[in-house]
């Protein structure tokens, strides 16, 4: 074994329980306690970061942080510097404090490229200093290309609240290809759990629209089982849908189940269903106009509704 492999961190308990159920797994948790060279520099890539931070009641909220290219850096590899705070409008802002949790997710819609890291923040003034706990690489499955085109947004934004699904978040929800997804584990893994945020994607239409209820297949994917394997510990989960025309964003919290049994569209291996609590809908803060690429090749093998 090499030095890199030996710093590997192990899945926690609710991962390795959910791998069992799955009947699959990983193997080994490729997760580092530090940032290798090259996740240090494709963060510092990015005009985009997406955040998954607990609100005062302790459920997830995933949103999204952005900045010019390079408000992102790491002066060490335990460290994220992040020039960049949550708009005054963003549900997730008071989750954004000293000696919080956080999870990221760095996605390159261009490349489809994406790392993650978790950890804490331990210095929040104008910008984040967040402390690396848990860094690993995803496979590049499931993503659609976008090359995004800055362009202004709304100075001043009041984020609507809406109890469930209102007939406009159903049709954005209906046409989406892309959302993102926000965990956390149960408080007694400790330091060996925490928050995550991940990626979702398939046809648009792969996510089933059902009253409050929303039915998403969960496709062969890395078989870390990070999301799935917290939602065991911790049910409540947070939900991130962009619109990428119009630079709308929704952000809901929910409840999931998770049926294990494999059905509902081509290429799922299981289901989560989260019934829906809350949403945000936040209009034109998104700071950017997106040209379409391609679907992924494993988005094409897949099915919907």
């Amino acid at each position: 074994m090499t030095a890199d492999t030996l710093a590997f961190l192990p899945f926690h308990a609710d991962e390795l329980a959910a791998q069992a159920l799955a009947g699959k797994g990983a193997g080994r948790a490729p997760i580092r306690p530090f940032m290798p060279e090259q996740h240090r520099e494709f963060f510092s890539l990015l005009p985009y970061l997406f955040t998954a931070t607990l609100d005062e009641r302790g459920w997830p909220v995933a949103s999204v942080l952005t900045g010019p290219y390079g408000f992102v850096s790491s002066p060490d590899p335990t460290t994220l510097r992040i020039a960049a705070r949550p708009r005054l409008d963003d549900p997730a802002a008071s989750g954004f404090t000293v000696g919080a949790e956080i999870g990221l997710l760095g996605l390159d819609m261009t490349t489809r490229r994406r790392n993650r890291a978790n950890g804490h923040i331990v210095s929040a003034g104008d910008g984040l200093d967040v402390r690396i706990t848990q860094s690993f690489g995803n496979c590049a499955q499931y993503i659609q290309t976008r090359a995004p085109v800055p362009r202004p947004v709304a100075a001043a934004v009041t984020a609507e609240i809406v109890e469930g699904l209102d007939a406009s978040a159903r049709t954005v929800i209906a046409r989406a290809d892309t959302l993102f997804v926000a965990s956390r584990s149960r408080r007694e893994l400790g330091a060996e759990g925490g928050l995550d945020m991940s990626h979702r994607g398939g046809r648009p239409g792969f996510v089933r629209v059902a009253g409050n209820r929303l039915t998403i297949p969960d496709f062969r994917g890395n078989r870390f089982f990070n999301t799935l394997g917290n939602l065991l510990g911790d049910p409540r989960a947070s939900l991130l849908f962009v619109d990428f025309d119009s630079g709308d964003l929704l952000q809901l919290q929910g409840t999931v189940t998770i049926d294990w049994q494999p059905g509902g569209v081509t290429g799922a291996e299981r289901l989560w269903q989260i019934d829906v609590e809350r949403l945000w809908r936040r209009r034109d803060v998104f700071p950017f106009r997106w040209r379409f690429g391609d679907y992924a090749p494993t988005t094409l093998a897949t099915g919907t509704w």
